[in-house]
């Protein structure tokens, strides 16, 4: 399913949407987010992360790699893999450990083996003024999910 989002607030828009589209327990959830750099991912993350509770900032994690956010529904990571060279270094990240939330992946091909560890993938292209994204579930659950996602 392709959606377009024809500004910034679009795409806050749509990162709230699924949120809501999610089950109440984030646990075990992986949404990998790709696209070109201005592409709108960071935009979607922390709409995403507001729409769950967070009231602070939400500060990109290119250089802590992974932002740790403990709310109402769960913990969620915020995780940018931009500067990750390879997926062996996804263990010194603490990957595992972050199972018991729901993550929220940035420049994931530079880990491919996440594709199968994944819910859905959320692709961001630049399309006129605006964006696209694609949803693409990865999961049975994930087909369910993206089945409530009208297109608008």
């Amino acid at each position: 399913m392709k959606r377009y989002l024809a500004d910034e607030a679009a795409t806050i828009a749509f990162g709230e949407e699924m949120l809501d589209a999610l089950p109440d327990d984030l646990a075990g959830w992986t949404l990998l987010l790709t696209g070109d750099l201005g592409a709108g991912k960071s935009t979607f993350a922390r709409a995403f992360i507001k729409a769950a509770g967070h009231t602070g900032a939400v500060p990109s994690p290119t250089y802590t790699l992974v932002e740790p956010y403990d709310l109402p529904r769960g913990h969620i990571y915020h995780v940018d893999l931009y500067r990750v060279s390879s997926e062996d270094e996804l263990r010194y990240l603490g990957w595992n450990e972050l199972d018991n939330g729901c993550r929220l992946v940035e420049w994931p091909d530079r880990a491919p083996g996440l594709t199968s560890q994944a819910d859905l993938s959320l692709v961001l292209h630049y399309e006129g003024d605006g964006r696209s994204i694609e949803i693409v579930p990865l999961t049975d659950r994930a087909k369910k999910v993206s089945a409530t996602l009208i297109p608008n």
